[in-house]
């Protein structure tokens, strides 16, 4: 008889980029890209929304793929993705894997300091990074999501809890992807278990824009001395 799905373990390499903070240890902003995109990419975005004081890491997607070049004759370019549909819940166990191997190295590295870790996510990496944060809340102060869903089993699953995390969701009034038809209860929706939510809407399709930023940056700061009870 034949056997169908058989496994082998292996084990595979993650890559991040890192740029220290100006004091040791500090305040941690993980970046994470969305979908066919990189860490390089998304280090550039995270510098630009991140107090100068933050240490960044870009995490880069465990799925590769070969994009390719925009123009004839232009060399091939990779892109990276966090999720397939095909048995999801392990791609979930790598993105939740890493990110907590991520804090603990950094964190035991004196780089980050682990009582102030925020998650930012783009697109693809959004709902993976609310799995994440109200499945270890402990793990977190903050959660950014720019362009993306929540959960798909957010008001049926068990897993995640009700925590003391605070989220900053942006969205874009012209996203192809998460239209304001399809975001406008994730306010209420993500209210039933962050500490607190601010949702705020731009003239933006699926895109980070130059608005979006400096209201990152300015959450961080507020966020970032507030006392977790």
């Amino acid at each position: 008889m034949d056997k169908l799905d058989q496994t082998l373990e292996a084990r595979i390499n993650l890559y991040y980029d890192l740029r220290p903070g100006t004091t040791s240890p500090a305040p941690l902003l993980i970046a994470l890209h969305g979908y066919g995109a990189n860490k390089r990419q998304m280090m550039r975005e995270a510098q630009l929304m991140a107090p100068e004081n933050f240490a960044i890491a870009s995490l880069q997607g465990f799925h590769q793929h070969i994009k390719e070049p925009r123009e004839p004759g232009g060399p091939l370019r990779f892109g990276f993705g966090w999720l397939t549909n095909f048995r999801s819940e392990e791609s979930v166990a790598v993105h939740h894997r890493a990110l907590l191997d991520l804090i603990e190295v950094l964190s035991s590295e004196g780089v980050a300091d682990p009582s102030r870790v925020f998650l930012l996510g783009f697109s693809q990496s959004c709902a993976l990074n609310y799995r994440f944060a109200f499945s270890h809340p402990e793990q977190l102060r903050g959660v950014v999501g720019i362009c993306g869903g929540i959960p798909g089993d957010w008001e049926t699953s068990s897993t995640y809890r009700r925590s003391n995390i605070d989220v900053l969701h942006l969205a874009g009034t012209r996203d192809e992807f998460y239209s304001p038809e399809r975001v406008h209860d994730y306010e209420r929706q993500l209210k039933t278990r962050a500490r607190s939510v601010v949702f705020k809407s731009y003239d933006a399709a699926h895109e980070i824009i130059p608005e979006m930023r400096p209201d990152v940056v300015q959450w961080l700061r507020a966020h970032l001395e507030e006392s977790v009870p």
